[in-house]
This record gives structure tokens, sequence and C-alpha cells, in this order.
């Protein structure tokens, strides 16, 4: 497909961020072209909070189950339950759920190819030109697939784009090649295996509860979890640590879970942003969104909301500049993002330097969760996505109740 026309964006990347901004500017009557690699599912514990089943119009047939709790379990072994009242967070199959939302922006209008991105490179015009590599496994589409046509067919490709969303993932080769800065973030490194539901379940499982394990042994940074998919589970970990291993830790998360028995699926890895990149857009025609951007939650490794809510922000700015032609137009997509979420990812950011540096530590965070106002705010804040204000007192006896448990004064 070496094509002369030229889209008005072309979205590398085809996860929550990159069909999401397909989407949003395929509904603008744009032209769009949706670039995305075959056989990739990145591992993710798939919860989705309410602010985005609503902001997102998610289906009900896309969860395939509802956590109604947490429990957060402690090197010791203490377990404290949160409950999540008066609502649930969702539970998706990325497989599914991503390629719902790639099929949403195609409905849209949305020109869907599978192909890998290589370059972005220049016409003599000035128009972007993005080369990629297509084989056996990257089809178009299910009808190009069936009947492809001989261009379809070529080892390489390109299109010509007025603007390029760079949505491929942490490590962006779109970054990479056309953002300054694009190499200042770090990582934690994720693994999970996703097991199908044993026949015998261990005696305190719940269906609808999520488990997060805060152990050294599981991550020395991180954390581990077990989450509920309906038929299947999520069991995984994470850590910065190159020298840690991962699947060891797994391992023995199963085996603590009861689950070591349990049908083993599918495994994945892949690297997880943990801070925003000091710049999202090269100041022509390139922005970035998702995973890309950087904007995966420091200390709960949370990605979905975050790379839908960039890859709308990255459509709303590829929109403005595709209007304007103004290049400082791509830059409100990194504002409006810190402006709504930069405080949260501060806080988040110092309590996961914090609280996951020992495991005395995170006895005492653990301790700390037991506490009435802490799991409300948490999770108010969680679900609607925003720092809660209307609770200063609330705010006042944590920060009081924190101090104690940093000074020792209360036990773990």
């Amino acid at each position: 497909m070496n094509e002369s026309h030229t889209y008005d964006a072309v979205i590398v990347g085809g996860g929550p961020a990159g069909a999401t901004a397909a989407h949003d500017l395929a509904l603008r009557g744009l032209s769009v072209l949706l670039l995305d690699r075959a056989g990739r599912t990145k591992p993710c514990g798939g919860a989705i909070p309410p602010r985005l089943i609503k902001d997102f119009d998610i289906p009900d047939h896309l969860l395939v189950a509802r956590a109604r709790s947490a429990r957060m379990i402690s090197p010791s072994d203490k377990r404290v339950d949160i409950p999540i009242e008066g609502g649930f967070v969702g539970m998706v199959d990325r497989d599914s759920f991503d390629e719902w939302l790639r099929e949403r922006a195609a409905a849209a209008g949305a020109v869907r190819r599978r192909g890998r991105f290589e370059r972005v490179a220049r016409d003599d015009d000035g128009t972007a030109v993005v080369h990629f590599s297509t084989g056996a496994r990257a089809a178009s589409s299910a009808a190009s697939a069936a009947s492809p046509s001989s261009a379809e067919r070529s080892a390489n490709s390109y299109v010509r784009a007025r603007c390029v969303i760079g949505a491929d993932g942490a490590r962006s080769e779109v970054a990479r090649q056309t953002v300054p800065g694009a190499e200042k973030t770090s990582y934690v490194f994720a693994y999970h295996e996703i097991v199908g539901r044993p026949a015998t379940l261990p005696p305190d499982y719940d269906a609808t509860r999520c488990d997060v394990i805060y152990r050294g042994s599981l991550s020395p940074d991180f954390y581990g979890w077990v989450f509920p998919h309906g038929n299947t589970l999520s069991i995984g970990t994470g850590s910065a640590d190159k020298g840690f291993s991962l699947r060891t830790a797994v391992s023995a998360l199963r085996q603590a879970s009861g689950l070591q028995d349990a049908p083993t699926l599918r495994r994945e890895g892949a690297p997880i942003p943990m801070k925003p990149l000091p710049r999202w857009d090269n100041g022509r025609d390139v922005v970035l969104a998702g995973d890309a951007a950087g904007v995966v939650a420091p200390a709960s490794g949370e990605g979905i909301y975050y790379a839908m809510t960039g890859g709308r922000l990255a459509a709303d700015a590829a929109a403005a500049y595709l209007q304007s032609g103004d290049a400082r137009d791509l830059a409100s997509a990194r504002k409006r993002f810190m402006r709504q979420h930069g405080k949260v990812f501060w806080v988040l950011g110092i309590m996961q330097r914090f609280w996951y540096r020992n495991d005395k530590r995170r006895e005492r965070f653990v301790s700390i969760c037991r506490d009435k106002d802490v799991q409300t705010l948490t999770f108010e804040a969680y679900m609607n996505k925003e720092l809660v204000r209307r609770r200063p007192l609330a705010h006042v006896r944590i920060f009081f109740k924190d101090m104690a448990h940093l000074l020792g004064l209360v036990r773990a």
C-alpha cells in the first residue's frame, strides 16, 4: 500500500490511546488511518473505573467481572479488605476490549491497517511520510485478509500524513525518532500470566475481589496482583530492577494464592512507563498519547483510563492543529493532561518512592489502609479520577495518622 493519498491523521498504535484518538478524529469527519501491529497483547490487570465507563461509553458486555472490593496484603500476610461502597470497578479482557475499541474507530470512519511502524520521513513539500512493514500476519482488515490486493501484500509500505499521533506504547519508536527528550522517563517491567479459573477454588477465593500484595519477594519496588476476569485471572507483578526474576515471583504468587495448578493460558510482559514525558510533540506535526507519552499512574500502575484520556486530548490537539495550521496547538495535549492529572501523578510518585522502599514501610502502608478515611478518599479519587477536596477534616486526620505511622507511634 504505497499511497499518494494524504490522510489528515495517521495514528501509530491501536491500543486504548490510539483507538480512542482514531475514533474521536473520525467522528469529526477527518480522514484517519489507524496502524496497528498484529499479535500483541499488553500485560494488564484490566481494571477500568466508573469514570472511564461513563466518559467513553463502554458497554456492559465488555465487562468480564465486577470487582466490589480490594484486599491489601502486607509482607507479614496481614490482610485489609476495602469495600467499594456503592459501586464497582469493571474488569476487562484486553484482547477483546482493545479490539472492540479499534472496531468502533473503524465504524466511525477510520481506516485500519496491520503493519509495523518503521520511520517518519518527509516528502518534498515537507509532509510527513509514515513508513511501515507488512506481512502475512499484517492484513489490513478482515476483508482485505480474505482477498488482499497486491499492494497490501507488499513488505514495505508508506502513507502521507498531515499529522501523526504516536500511540505505539512504552519506548515508542515514533517518540524516539521525532520528539526531543523522549528517553527521559523511567520504566517498570510488568509480567503476568492469564490462567483459567480452576474447578476447585482456593478456600478464600472471591470472584469480586482484587488482591494487591505488597511484599519485597514479589517485587522490590512495586506490587503483585491477583485480579479476577470471570472465567480467567490475571496474576502478575512488576519491577524496575532488571535483575529481579518476575517469572519466579509470579510462580511464588500463584503458589501462595492456591492457584499453582490453574491452567496457564498465556504469558505476557512489557515495559510500563512511570513518568510522563517532558514533551509530547515535535513542534511540527507529531503528538504522543498513552504509554508513548508516559501516562501510567505511579504506585498503582493504572494505565487504561489515562491512555484513553490522553488519546482524546491528542485527538483534540491534532484537530486544532489541522484547523489552524499552528503547531503550537499540539502542545495542548500535555498541558491539559497535566492540569487535570499532574497533581495525582505527583502524589502517587512520592507515595511509591517512599512506601514501596522496603518491607517495613510496606507493612505500615497496608496498616494505614485499614483507616476508613483513607479507604473512602482513596476510592473516591480512584473512581472519579480527581483528588477529593470536599472532606478537609478527613485529609487533616489522614495527615496526622500518616505522621504517627512514619514516627513509629502506631503498631503496624
